[in-house]
């Protein structure tokens, strides 16, 4: 991949991710509004999706790779995090599984929702991002 190529992707990955945190946020809004809770299982899977996609932002960035599925991303995160001082310190691997679990499988899948509980899903998956666009801004040199 050139260098070009990968600076584009990178960039839509992260504008991505943090479209679909606007959109959880909107969903999210409107499922409590209406009481709807097919509307708040939507909402965490779309910050769930924003987090997927600042993990692709982040590996692509270290690793020059894209990661073809979850179980991939955590492999690769590991190794990140064995790389990269900055991305161990910021736990990007315990947290990508802690916002898979609790976004994507308890609350959208199972449908467990407790409203507080939710919102702090979506704060985090919102730092998580954050902090995935800080770390790729700041180094910029690929492993």
């Amino acid at each position: 991949m050139h260098m070009v190529e990968k600076l584009e992707r990178l960039m839509v990955y992260i504008e991505d991710a943090k479209g679909f945190l606007k959109e959880a946020d909107e969903v999210f809004s409107k499922g409590v509004k209406e009481n709807n809770p097919i509307l708040i299982r939507d909402a965490a899977d779309k910050a769930w999706n924003a987090v997927v996609q600042a993990t692709n932002a982040l590996i692509l960035h270290f690793l020059a790779k894209v990661p073809s599925s979850h179980f991939e991303r955590r492999r690769l995160l590991s190794v990140l995090e064995d790389k990269v001082s900055e991305a161990e310190k910021l736990g990007f691997r315990d947290r990508y599984g802690a916002r898979e679990r609790n976004l994507h499988e308890l609350v959208f899948y199972e449908g467990i929702i407790d409203l507080d509980e939710v919102r702090r899903e979506l704060e985090k998956a919102k730092t998580y991002v954050e902090d995935a666009e800080s770390v790729t801004k700041q180094t910029h040199v690929s492993i």
